[in-house]
């Protein structure tokens, strides 16, 4: 196609200075009357050239080959070199030496000093060698022409001819001949082959050992995504780690580093090794390497864990297949299997599985229990799990919080004795006189087994999901004590320590759920306390502390590393009440996820189990009060009080229920009632007689209504 070429050229008359410009002109199909400078256009293919992909790959290619060779020849030489001298044992030496192990070093001493004897008895044997090489070429020759003439003897006498007796001894020197012509023919060739064919040995041996940098390497070696892991991938990738004396240590070791790894062994989506560090290599120095370590091995960092076991100085690394933990883990059994019945005492909740794909089951037995985490990453539905399987004993008593409201928790309406939903600091008093009402309880179960240790009660489970918002809410009692705080006057406070401290021994147990843990929305003192802490991703590591301790974290566990957003439902547990590998302090497990439908299937399950519960679900407190008789109240004797002075009022005394009220909700009562507030001096006051009248109207209302 042809292209619009610009060309410049001036008007026929010469324009004035500093008048007329260059006139640019565009001529279809023309042909370039200037070309472009050489110079531009090599410049330009030699830009195209090296940004194209095919040189790319081209350069790689060379630079690999060419790599190839020259590393292949350098292992070559030293093996060669190994197999002369004893640097291998020294090796040996020094990586038992680095190790610690003093008996494996003197072993290889003596293995050296065998070495060494012999090859001095070979250098030995060197001196006298010359002399018995030509003795035995002597006897050599002379045995080898007497048993060619007896041969020819042979033949004579049996052909008559006396010319026999030599036909072997020429045959054979005919021979000798041949094969130095042969190699006349063959040397000239050789020599000049020789050297490729050595180079392509050497090629060999670089090609097999990948002896080339990361960036020459063939597309799907230098990705490696998916590579299966061995023992030189797992011993590079600590090699590489950046700890300088780890890696010089692996240097010093005669096998590589290949003594460090135990075996590796296949562990549910992916593989588990235990590295044994050498002396002088801390475990908490590899802990804080995981990114790295993971890109080392070709892996993203959330797929691989590493944990501390009981055997000193090794560390536990379980390597995930890449892209393994992406994958969903299918539904729970809960949904699958709708036999499936609870045991509060000797059962298992199906909770999840853990990174090998085992089943992850969790017991409840007289255990307080703490799900924390960042919002919308899955705690509610983990909590909501465990519940669901447990209201399939019929022995349990629910009594549940939700101080989220938006219905996470409406299934257990006829399994809960107690349902409260609502995000407000009214549903957060009535969370907290739940929890006070079950401290009460538990305070009843105490004495009566005091006066009967054979008595028995039904299991409690105390539910509060949204903790925080208890614990933070500024409201006051009419004693005065704050309802929420981290503080000895808390209430909420107060009453969740009581419940962990002694509710287990009578079966009060206390579950909560909570985000974002702090100081502040969740005290040392109540997170201490629970028997099994869960958390799903949280922001910090201090946050992972708050949320399942300081010995776990330290241990290895590393909720602050899941992915946001994208490892919902995946919880690190510390808990004896869930099986843990040995060694150590916690287990990451990837729970089920019951959507509300089949939870409301589950729930149904488990209300035909029950003989009929009644639920009592918060209410209002609104209707429970009346709020014109209340501002009646307040106001007393005076004629008049403000509009602030009678919310102020209001708020002492019902702090529930009129703390979120203001002057526009004032007005609106009044006016409701045929009555406002009016100003005084300029400023807005309520009438001790206007409520009044309000009051008489309404009831004389109220009466009509009646009378009809």
């Amino acid at each position: 196609m042809s292209e619009n070429v610009v060309h410049l050229h001036k008007p026929t008359d010469p324009p004035a200075p500093d008048t007329a410009p260059t006139v640019l002109t565009v001529v279809p199909d023309a042909t370039p009357t200037r070309p472009v400078p050489l110079w531009v256009r090599s410049g330009r293919a030699i830009k195209t050239g090296v940004t194209h992909e095919r040189t790319k790959s081209t350069v790689r290619a060379v630079a690999r080959h060419s790599l190839y060779t020259l590393n292949g020849g350098r292992i070559v030489t030293r093996r060669a070199w190994d197999g002369r001298t004893g640097s291998r044992y020294e090796r040996m030496i020094r990586a038992a030496e680095a190790a610690g192990n003093l008996e494996a070093a003197e072993e290889w001493e003596e293995r050296l000093q065998r070495f060494r004897a012999a090859r001095h008895h070979r250098r030995m044997d060197l001196l006298h060698s010359p002399v018995e090489a030509a003795k035995g070429v002597a006897v050599g020759a002379g045995m080898s022409i007497g048993v060619l003439v007896a041969l020819g003897v042979v033949m004579a006498i049996n052909t008559g001819h006396v010319g026999d007796v030599i036909t072997p001894l020429s045959a054979t020197v005919d021979f000798i001949a041949l094969l130095i012509r042969i190699v006349q023919v063959v040397w000239g060739p050789a020599l000049t082959i020789g050297p490729f064919l050595a180079l392509l040995a050497l090629w060999s041996v670089g090609r097999k050992q990948h002896a080339a940098p990361a960036w020459a390497l063939p597309a799907n070696v230098r990705g490696g995504e998916g590579e299966p892991i061995t023992p030189s991938i797992v011993v590079k990738a600590l090699r590489d780690l950046g700890v300088p004396a780890l890696a010089r240590a692996i240097k010093e070791m005669g096998d590589a580093g290949a003594s460090m790894l135990g075996p590796i062994r296949i562990a549910g989506c992916g593989v588990e090794v235990d590295v044994t560090l050498p002396s002088g290599v801390a475990t908490n120095e590899v802990q804080k390497k995981r990114r790295k370590l993971a890109e080392n091995l070709t892996r993203h960092e959330h797929e691989v864990f590493i944990t501390i076991p009981e055997a000193a100085r090794t560390v536990r690394l379980w390597i995930a297949d890449s892209g393994a933990l992406d994958e969903p883990i299918g539904p729970s059994p809960l949904v699958t299997d709708e036999t499936l019945t609870a045991n509060y005492k000797t059962g298992r909740a199906p909770w999840g599985q853990d990174l090998r794909g085992d089943a992850a089951e969790l017991s409840v037995y007289q255990r307080h229990l703490l799900v924390t985490g960042l919002s919308n990453q899955g705690k509610t539905a983990a909590l909501r799990a465990l519940a669901l399987w447990l209201a399939l004993d019929r022995t349990v008593q629910f009594w549940i919080a939700d101080l989220k409201g938006v219905g996470d928790w409406a299934p257990f309406d006829g399994i809960a004795k107690v349902l409260i939903e609502g995000p407000s600091d009214s549903h957060c008093i009535q969370a907290t006189e739940m929890v006070e009402d079950a401290v009460e309880e538990m305070n009843r179960r105490i004495e009566a087994v005091r006066k009967d240790p054979s008595l028995v009660f039904a299991p409690l489970i105390v539910l509060v999901d949204e903790a925080q918002k208890a614990f933070m809410c500024p409201a006051k009692g009419e004693d005065g004590r704050p309802y929420g705080g981290a503080k000895a006057t808390s209430r909420y406070f107060m009453a969740v320590r009581e419940i962990h401290n002694q509710g287990r021994a009578v079966d009060v147990l206390m579950w909560q759920g909570t985000q974002d843990p702090t100081d502040q929305n969740l005290p040392k003192l109540v997170r201490e306390g629970a028997h099994t802490r869960a958390s799903l991703v949280v922001g910090t590591e201090s946050q992972a502390e708050m949320a399942l301790g300081a010995k776990a974290v330290n241990a290895g566990a590393a909720p602050h590393l899941l992915r946001q957003g994208l490892d919902k439902g995946t919880l690190v547990v510390a808990s004896d009440g869930i099986a843990i590998p040995a060694g150590q302090s916690s287990i990451t497990v990837r729970t089920h996820f019951i959507d509300d439908e089949p939870a409301a299937e589950i729930a149904a399950r488990a209300k035909a189990l029950r003989d009929g519960v009644t639920t009592l679900r918060a209410i209002e407190r609104d209707e429970e009060r009346d709020p014109l008789a209340d501002v009646a109240a307040v106001i007393g004797d005076a004629a008049r009080l403000r509009t602030d002075e009678v919310l102020k009022r209001l708020h002492t005394l019902d702090t529930a229920v009129y703390r979120e009220w203001n002057n526009v909700r004032l007005k609106r009562l009044l006016e409701e009632h045929g009555e406002e507030p009016r100003k005084s001096h300029g400023v807005m006051v309520v009438r001790r007689d206007d409520v009044a009248r309000a009051l008489a109207n309404r009831d004389a209302d109220g009466s009509a209504s009646a009378a009809e």
